[in-house]
Formats: structure tokens, sequence, C-alpha cells
């Protein structure tokens, strides 16, 4: 009789975002996963020590790269959090524009998992599609702060600046000749909001082509239906929160239980799935892109009708206005003091979240009245997620470990922190 033995395997770098820095030891019985132990500690960003070192403001781009798909919702939670401390009211507009570029978030962070989990299942064909998507938003993004990704936009008392009235255009090249410059510039005519809003005009009919090339697709479905199942109760007690949550069928969504911003304002349906597998995490976040695209439409309506301050004028969170600094030695001497020394947050401690497109996005900030936090703790939703991993593999084939990483749309930089 030949010994049986289980066998202890490496597994991965799989998921694109996981790109090297997930070690997962399976122990396998023949192809079947027994036990599942996701180690991390190889992308050591050390976020939250460095943020005790750096003023409140420096801090604003190291929440960019904590989950890198989600650049501006996690920037969110981080000024929310001193808002809080400071006891300062944004205005609206500055109010308005966070929540519409949260969306824009929210349909880019979906995108790039969508392209990422067909990839890693065998579709090629969404993640080309996806990417050309996310190239439009890439350009809203870099339009209103500069970067494509890493925007640091949102600032503690409202946003760095109002949206441009002009979107950049494509060039003459010896790549590119006039006509094809000319097809490239036809939604580039107008402002930045005219510009997204040619886009959510387009974007449902996207939404459509994805779910006719995956929906009713057997193979996608033999893939994901009945994998990973995590039943309501279970999904509570893992600390499971946004489409993770939801599609093990609890309607639980921070913009409805604890708005924040407008959310309140905004109409949008909450999507929840019934079966909490692969599948129903699926079709929770393609229903996500619907709502996105309703909720940013009702930005752009009273965005176009509602002009007015970005920013508070309090010259100790906010720095003045460039033309005043060069003319007043009062603005200089603030601008020079806030860039320097930062602002002084009053002592106490809080806690901020936002319903980030991954989940829960939570940061703790402990203030000592110095210019710098005491300390800050960031709840990340994937971290809560990567550690229910064990307990969704177990019983499944190798090949459902690459579908159950997909659906749990892991970043890595927001879990190793």
């Amino acid at each position: 009789m030949a010994e049986i033995r289980n066998y202890t395997l490496n597994f991965g770098p799989q998921h694109p975002a996981a790109h090297g820095v997930l070690r997962l030891v399976l122990e396998l019985d023949g192809e079947v996963i027994q036990r599942a132990d996701p180690h991390i500690g190889l992308l050591h960003r050390a976020t939250e020590k460095l943020a005790e070192h750096k003023t409140f403001l420096q801090s604003v781009p190291y929440m960019d790269r904590l989950d890198y798909v989600s650049m501006m919702c996690n920037e969110h939670a981080y000024v929310m959090a001193i808002e809080k401390l400071l006891g300062i009211e944004i205005p609206e507009r500055a109010k308005y524009i966070r929540v519409m570029f949260d969306e824009v978030t929210r349909i880019l962070n979906h995108l790039l998992w969508l392209g990422a989990h067909g990839l890693d299942i065998g579709a090629m064909t969404v993640f080309l599609y996806c990417f050309r998507e996310r190239e439009d938003l890439m350009d809203a993004y870099e339009a209103v702060s500069g970067a494509r990704m890493h925007a640091a936009y949102y600032r503690p008392g409202g946003v760095y600046r109002d949206l441009p009235e002009a979107m950049p255009k494509y060039q003459v090249s010896p790549l590119r000749d006039g006509k094809e410059v000319e097809g490239l510039n036809k939604n580039r005519g107008g402002s930045l909001l005219d510009f997204i809003e040619d886009f959510t005009e387009r974007f449902p009919k996207y939404v459509d082509d994805y779910e006719t090339l995956l929906t009713d697709n057997r193979i996608w479905k033999q893939r994901t239906v009945g994998i990973g199942v995590v039943p309501p109760e279970r999904a509570l007690a893992l600390g499971f929160t946004g489409p993770m949550l939801r599609g093990s069928g609890i309607a639980w969504d921070l913009r409805k239980k604890q708005p924040y911003e407008v959310y309140d304002r905004m109409e949008f349906d909450v999507p929840v799935g019934k079966n909490g597998d692969c599948y129903d995490r699926y079709l929770v976040r393609m229903e996500e892109f619907r709502q996105s695209n309703r909720i940013i439409r009702q930005c752009i309506d009273w965005l176009r009708k509602n002009p007015g301050p970005v920013m508070v004028d309090n010259h100790k969170v906010a720095p003045p206005a460039r033309a005043e600094m060069k003319m007043n030695m009062e603005e200089l001497i603030h601008h020079f003091k806030l860039f320097t020394e930062g602002m002084h947050v009053p002592e106490g401690e809080c806690y901020a979240a936002v319903e980030h497109p991954k989940g829960e996005f939570g940061i703790y900030l402990i203030s000592d009245g110095a210019n710098k936090p005491y300390r800050l703790k960031i709840r990340a939703p994937g971290f809560a997620h990567l550690s229910a991993l064990d307990e969704m593999a177990r019983g499944h084939m190798i090949a459902d470990a690459v579908a159950i990483i997909g659906t749990q749309d892991i970043v890595f930089g927001e879990i190793d922190r």
C-alpha cells in the first residue's frame, strides 16, 4: 500500500495586488485544501509608525499608498478623523466633491477587482475592458490633483482645489495624427464635470457588456457558485464589511447606516446577496457599479448649480490663497508656519470610518495637542477578510483558492500596513 501523506505547499503569488507579498501556506490532501495559513510581513510599510513622525498634513500621501486602488477613500477617513478632533465643518461644495470622488474611486477599485478576478479564473477579455474604463477615471484623478494614482487631494478642511474648468487634451504627435487626436479629444471639450458626466452616460452600457461576458457564463458560474460560502452569522463574527458582508445577505453600509458628508441626501440602493458565495459577491459589486454611477450623477447636478469655496478659511488649518500669500505678510507667516510646523490638533482621540470599496476603513487617531499624531491605528477591511481565508478555503480544491483570493479583493498595502 502506498503511503498517503499531506503536502505542504507555498501558494502564490496569485492575485495582481498580492504581487509576491502574500505567502499562502496550504496543507493539502491530494488537491483538497485541509488548511490555509496566510503569512504577512513581506511588505511591511510601517504606515502607522511613520505617521507618528510626520505632521498631520504630511501623512496624507501615506494614505494613498495603503490600498493603492482606492486612494481617495483612504485619505477621506484620515482627514475626517483630523476634522473631528479639530471640530471644524467643511464647506458644502467640498463635501459633494468628496462624495463624487469617493464613488469614482469605488468604480476604479471594482474595475481593477473585476479585471483581476476574471483574469485569475480565466476570462481575459474583461481585464482589457476594465482597464479601458479605468483610463478615463484616472484622467479625472489627474485633472483634479496632478497625479493619476496618489492624489493627496483631500485635505483637512476640504479639498486641495476646486474642479478644473478645462480637461487636458491630447496633442498631435508622431504617434497620433490629427484625425485620431480629434477622436480622443471628443469628450474633453468642456470642464471636468462635463468629462465625468460623459463617462456616467457611457458606463451603464459597459457594465452590461461585462455582465454579458460573465454573469450567465457557465465556466464563470462553475468557478464561483458555491465556492467560499460564508453564512451571515459567520460573516458578522469574522468582522466582514463591505461587499463581503453584503454578499452574505446583511445590508450593512456605512453610507446608509452612519451617513457622513452628504450621503444622507443621495438616492441609492444597497445590493445584498443570498448565498454568501463568490458568485453573490460578484453580483453585489456589479450592482455597486450602477449605484455609484447614480450617486456621481446626483453630485454633478448639484456641483453645476452651486459654486462656492472648497476649503475652510481658518488659516491655522488651511493655507491662504497664493496671491494673498505673496502680497500680505500675515498670510506669508500663516503659510510658512503651516508647511513647516504643521497644524496643532487639540488633545483627544477619535475614530472615523468610511464605506471604502472593500469594506469599513477606519482611522483611530490619538492627539496629545502636538503637530503630529500621538498614535494612529488603521482599521483595514482586507485584514479581517484575509484572516478568514483558512475557513473559506477548507475542503475546496487548489484552483478554488484562486477564486477565493479574488473574491476577497485583497490589496496588500492596507493589510500589511
